[in-house]
């Protein structure tokens, strides 16, 4: 199980990173359940953390513009097990999408404060 809190109303989790020849380190992340893709963070933030460059994406925003994305690699460690995630450069907030959901559960107790708990299905 992964759990965080909802801080400042956003339900919020913090995610570990695994970098070769690094100690671990974690980045606290805002689920968006609005976003189906794996993590996004700031430019400036995977510049930073020397992530892999895979390949641009196309994306459609909420406000129907269409954008170039950089999308790149990270390794996180995930209910325990390291996993290869997708991470979307952009943005102002580290963000965590659906596609790192998928088959698990997401309760979010919408108090400040409250309890976030993700589980596998």
């Amino acid at each position: 199980m992964i759990s965080g809190i909802v801080k400042n109303g956003r339900a919020t989790v913090n995610i570990i990173f695994r970098l070769p020849n690094q100690p671990d380190f974690t980045i606290e992340f805002v689920i968006d359940t609005g976003f189906t893709e794996f993590l996004s963070l700031p430019p400036v933030a995977v510049s930073l953390l020397g992530f892999p460059f895979v390949y641009d994406m196309y994306a459609n925003l909420a406000d129907n513009s269409n954008v170039i994305l950089p999308v790149h690699q990270a390794n996180i460690i995930w209910n325990g097990e390291e996993r290869e995630v997708n991470v979307l450069a952009t943005g102002r907030l580290p963000l965590l999408g659906t596609a790192v959901l998928d088959e698990h559960e997401l309760v979010i107790q919408f108090i400040e404060g409250g309890l976030v708990t993700i589980d596998e299905l």
